[in-house]
């Protein structure tokens, strides 16, 4: 057991260590990452799912606890085969805010998005660019010989290597979470991880809607052989600048309040349109 000091009501409280039996249970937790996805913020219910057992651990103050909730709320996607150590790491560090009050919380965030996209990169390449398609063709092999082993070596071959990583990056995340932490608080340097890892973070996002938003202009200017794309011209003042208005736009309405429910709608009335009118190709 570790104390940590409130800030708040000068209280001592005890912050109980995470034990396997938790860090079990975040494995557990972290096979519905994908049962509950939605378009606005993707994997954060389930996310908040998988930590919310540790949460009710570490902070036992209902103020506490809420902040740390809404924190994990936040837009969250990665590979769900390896989002056990993202997790492990987040639990490390929830861990490490409920010790020390002067602990930077909104840290916790920015690893979370620093790491998202480089290991969706890895990870949907190899789970489902490679080993999918391996376990495809064994299971499709035997299957079209009518062998029953076919769906069987399939379910086994995709399943059995993410099941068993998965687990191992539950504990490897959590480890290398409060190793690396404990390091950076010695030498004094979790101020520039927060910052590197904002900066990735947000080149994580700017990439991300980048190629997720699509929003193309057929409208030409001139007629015959002399005529001049629209889309053209706004690449050649900046490529994606249509994307990055629409997402700039969106951003704004967000900052206003508007509803993420009225928000989509207005995006397919204006997709809509703007494809009927011709001005969206």
């Amino acid at each position: 057991m570790t104390t940590k000091t409130s800030e708040e009501n000068n209280q001592v409280e005890m912050v109980p260590e995470l034990s396997k039996k938790d860090l079990n249970s975040l494995f557990w937790r972290s096979f519905q990452m994908e049962f509950s996805w939605n378009y606005e913020r993707q994997a954060s219910l389930a996310y908040v799912y998988a930590m919310l057992p540790i949460l009710k651990k570490l902070y036992k103050n209902k103020e506490d606890l809420s902040r740390a909730l809404k924190r994990h709320l936040e837009f969250f996607n990665t590979t769900p085969h390896i989002v056990t150590m993202i997790l492990g790491i987040s639990a490390a560090m929830e861990k490490q805010n409920a010790e020390d009050p002067k602990f930077d919380e909104s840290s916790i965030n920015t690893v979370k998005a620093s790491l998202m996209g480089p290991l969706a990169g890895i990870g949907d390449s190899f789970f489902w660019g490679t080993l999918r398609l391996i376990a495809t063709g064994i299971g499709t092999s035997l299957a079209l010989q009518g062998n029953i082993l076919g769906p069987i070596l399939f379910l086994l071959v995709f399943n059995v290597p993410h099941i068993v990583l998965r687990y191992i990056l539950t504990g490897l995340g959590y480890k290398m979470g409060t190793g690396f932490l404990r390091k950076l608080q010695e030498k004094g340097t979790m101020g520039n991880l927060t910052l590197g890892a904002s900066i990735l973070g947000l080149i994580v996002i700017g990439g991300m809607s980048a190629d997720m938003i699509i929003l193309n202009v057929p409208l030409t200017i001139g007629s015959g052989d002399t005529a001049t794309p629209v889309q053209e011209i706004l690449d050649g003042i900046l490529p994606g600048l249509l994307p990055l208005a629409a997402f700039g736009i969106i951003y704004w309405l967000l900052g206003k309040e508007v509803k993420a429910t009225t928000l989509l709608i207005g995006i397919a009335l204006v997709s809509i349109l703007g494809t009927w009118t011709g001005i969206f190709g």
